[in-house]
């Protein structure tokens, strides 16, 4: 292994690696020697302080995103899987390729780059290569032990694509919040999430009433004249709806809440569209709407699996078409969820460089095959999955519906988490507790 550093932080041994991977995997086999350019893969392993010097399986996490590098815990209860993880595991965070500190993409690469260019260049960091990555990883730098598997959210996606391409690397998989409709189609998942979007925005209205005049005297303020964010993005009404991207987690509607709360400066509660914004919420909607580099550009093209009949065409814009409920008129106004629209590469400063690319990548129907459909159901390795009935991002009946063709597979479904739950105590070592009582554990305990 390339080991960079070793330390501890509370209750964690630490180590610090990084490999050389190939920017196109194409015509390489991961395990094995390549040529041309290269770019870094970087990965932490972490382990109970008392199980540093034990023989211990590997379990990789496969983080959500798309466009998120590995947790950085601050101590085991900080993310609540890890906890439960360390007591069985020696644990393998890594950085996706383009995150973190994994030959991170920025605005400043963007830049460089025209439109074909750019769309070629952001295909290597689709689920092809980054599982193709792993699998080198676990070939080069851990003797080819098979591993476990942990997705949270785009990680499910991950994880299927890893039991379509090498399932032969994967001794045992988990999920959380994270398995991809297969067939997978963009249209098809946006269709199932603006209803459910409408749904999250009466319950938060419902929950706290005196927003519902809030929201609609800043939209109105928004329609009638310029408001600008720190960072210099326009804050348009479309903008304010993305704050609903936040409501899939928890507490999100009390995040939200409290936000508007001080929305105004008038410390009396009274709203007008003649009331100025403060500093404070202005700070908070740029925070709160900004994201990881990779996270908006790769949004839709997660779902691109293979030879696609018909470009992906902005999906969410799409359906959000046939929405006229999300209009920006329409009052109570409706918050939006994890959605990307054209109109975010026009006026965000971070992702104007993207957009050459982007317009390239909407009507492309050529990509890397991450799906295989009979490899899944004939699928040897154990499966075990949380589905969270009420996930606003991953439609829990298109969870299910995948789940009915993935041999092997066993899920959990319940109501009383978020999305985010795997971050608590309970999720991990259920899910962990049912494949163990199972036996589908038996050949790593």
């Amino acid at each position: 292994m390339t080991l960079l550093t070793e330390y501890y932080v509370p209750g964690l041994h630490v180590e610090d690696h990084s490999i050389k991977v190939p920017l196109d995997w194409s015509g390489h086999e991961p395990g094995h020697g390549f040529d041309g350019p290269s770019i870094s893969l970087f990965y932490r392993v972490v382990t109970a302080p008392e199980h540093v010097h034990d023989e211990l399986p590997l379990l990789i996490f496969l983080q959500g995103g798309p466009g998120g590098c590995g947790p950085r815990p601050l101590n085991p209860q900080s993310d609540g899987w890890i906890e439960e993880a360390i007591r069985h595991f020696r644990v393998v965070l890594p950085d996706q390729r383009g995150t973190g500190r994994s030959s991170r993409i920025d605005t400043h690469i963007m830049k460089t780059m025209d439109g074909e260019a750019g769309a070629a260049f952001l295909k290597h960091f689709l689920a092809d290569s980054i599982i193709r990555d792993f699998e080198h990883l676990r070939r080069t730098e851990f003797g080819g032990a098979r591993w476990a598997t942990l997705g949270q959210s785009y990680g499910g996606f991950l994880t299927l694509t890893y039991l379509s391409l090498f399932p032969k690397g994967v001794i045992a998989s988990f999920t959380t919040g994270g398995i991809p409709h297969v067939p997978a189609d963009a249209t098809d998942v946006y269709r199932h999430t603006f209803p459910r979007m409408a749904s999250k925005t009466k319950r938060f209205y419902e929950r706290y009433p005196v927003d519902v005049e809030r929201v609609a005297a800043l939209a109105d303020i928004l329609d009638s004249r310029e408001v600008v964010l720190p960072n210099g993005d326009p804050l348009t009404v479309e903008r304010l709806q993305c704050l609903g991207a936040d409501f899939g987690m928890k507490p999100s509607f009390e995040r939200v809440h409290w936000m508007l709360d001080e929305a105004f400066l008038d410390g009396d509660g009274s709203v007008s569209a003649g009331s100025e914004v403060s500093n404070e919420f202005l700070h908070g909607v740029m925070n709160a709407t900004s994201s990881r580099p990779l996270y908006w550009p790769l949004q839709e093209f997660i779902y691109a699996n293979g030879e696609l009949d018909e470009p992906i065409r902005w999906a969410a814009q799409r359906v959000r078409d046939e929405h006229p409920e999300f209009n920006t008129d329409v009052r109570p106004l409706n918050f939006t969820g994890e959605c990307m629209f054209p109109w975010m590469f026009e006026r965000e400063n971070a992702l104007r460089p993207f957009k050459p690319a982007m317009d390239v990548l909407m009507g492309d129907t050529h990509f890397g095959m991450i799906y295989d459909a009979d490899q899944l159901a004939r699928n040897e390795v154990p499966l075990q999955a949380a589905v969270y009935y009420d996930d606003m991002y991953v439609d829990s009946g298109l969870q299910l519906d995948t789940l009915s063709r993935v041999a092997r597979s066993h899920y959990w479904t319940t109501n009383e988490f978020e999305h985010d739950g795997v971050h608590g105590s309970v999720v991990f070592a259920h899910i962990f507790n049912e494949a163990l009582n199972r036996g589908d554990l038996q050949e790593l305990f």
